[in-house]
């Protein structure tokens, strides 16, 4: 074999995969293989404190380029400041370290036509052969699960003057609401820059570039700032998952192992997925093989495990999708956002203990009941279909 093992894919998860081995087996002969010039793409990735125990912080450390002690949440009927701390890596940063760590263990520019749990075809012709081949280029379509979109479109912007921001504000629903849930995210990265996204929690993404455009633009003169440059401009669509058979997913390809969003490892109903990417990171650097065989076992069982975690937070999706007025979805999450300061934080870190799913869930619900039940009984394990 030409390698111990390849990672199809330079984003999240696979770049942290190939810095953790390069930080702690450094013998093993690792290639990860990325599409474009540099790793990570175009994305700024965040996370919150309880997300990550003190151990993974300290080696995600050289990542982050801005961290706050709070964040603020907004809502026509509620506005709040949460103690929790909040940081954010941008993909300059991610590509800046880790490429500089990985040196031959990278290779940029290469077109992948085909993976199978042991090769790479790539576009040049080229085929690669390694122990094991970790397919980690994004997400894929399936049959297999039922999704709603997190749609967004950020702009890293220059003022022309500070802006007076302290803290992230995680969420500001104060704008005009639309086909599904929308709020603007703020990130200060400084005095008078700005990390400005417009989001929306819709069924099927239906906004030009244009108009989301127009809705930052909008939002920026609403807050009295004034623009002197957009230094960057970042766009996706995250999948918010309702309901799927998680197996069937993975058997598509089976034998396949599999990272990040194509494993179907993130948070079901935030689309957080660096808590994830650390976990598995740090789980493969634990391995004392790399036979694709065992990889894609042990891969597939963390992920099953995770999503079998998860089944409340896709319960509470199919709420904010099916229950209730497109419109009137910030009305969810206004409610969820009264709640303790514990459970939130719990939630954000996919630890939500039964105490607080039972606060979640009891007293009067921001939607019409029998739609809340309708939604919660539909796409029961088995008997789910595709909205598709």
């Amino acid at each position: 074999m030409d390698y111990d093992l390849i990672l199809a894919g330079g984003g999240l998860a696979n770049g942290l995969i190939a810095w953790r081995l390069k930080q702690l087996r450094p013998a093993l002969r690792v290639l990860c293989l990325e599409a474009q010039a540099q790793i990570g793409g175009n994305h700024t990735w965040s996370f919150h404190a309880g997300d990550l125990c003190a151990a993974q912080r300290q080696w995600i450390d050289p990542l982050v380029v801005c961290q706050w002690p709070s964040y603020h949440v907004h809502f026509p009927g509620r506005s709040r400041r949460l103690a929790s701390g909040y940081a954010s890596i941008t993909s300059e940063r991610f590509a800046e370290v880790i490429q500089a760590a990985l040196g031959d263990n990278l290779r940029t520019g290469q077109t992948i036509t085909a993976v199978t749990p042991r090769s790479v075809l790539l576009e040049s012709g080229e085929q690669l052969h390694a122990s094991a081949v970790i397919d980690g280029r994004g997400v894929a379509p399936s049959r297999h699960l039922v999704l709603g979109q997190q749609a967004f479109l950020g702009q890293l912007l220059q003022l022309t003057a500070p802006h007076g921001l302290e803290a992230p504000i995680i969420m500001d629903a104060r704008v005009a609401q639309g086909d599904g849930y929308r709020f603007v995210y703020v990130l200060p990265f400084s005095a008078d820059t700005l990390l400005v996204e417009d989001t929306h929690y819709v069924d099927r993404h239906s906004h030009s570039l244009e108009q989301l455009r127009r809705h930052i633009a909008d939002y920026v003169q609403a807050q009295g700032w004034s623009i002197a440059a957009c230094l960057r401009e970042e766009q996706g669509v995250l999948p918010i998952t309702l309901a799927g058979d998680f197996a069937g997913f993975w058997d598509e390809h089976p034998g396949q192992p599999r990272a990040g969003l194509r494993a179907g490892q993130f948070h079901c109903t935030t689309g957080y997925s660096l808590p994830h990417a650390v976990r598995l990171a740090e789980w493969v650097a634990r391995q004392d093989t790399f036979e694709a065989d065992t990889l894609y076992a042990g891969m597939r069982a963390l992920a099953l495990a995770d999503w079998q975690r998860q089944g409340f937070y896709r319960l509470l999706n199919r709420m904010l999708f099916l229950a209730g007025k497109p419109q009137n979805r910030w009305q969810v999450m206004q409610r969820f956002y009264g709640l303790p300061e514990g459970l939130i934080s719990r939630f954000y870190a996919g630890d939500t203990r039964l105490s607080d799913k039972l606060h979640v869930l009891l007293g009067k619900p921001p939607v019409p009941v029998n739609e809340a039940v309708r939604a919660m009984l539909r796409y029961r394990p088995g008997h789910y279909e595709n909205r598709e």
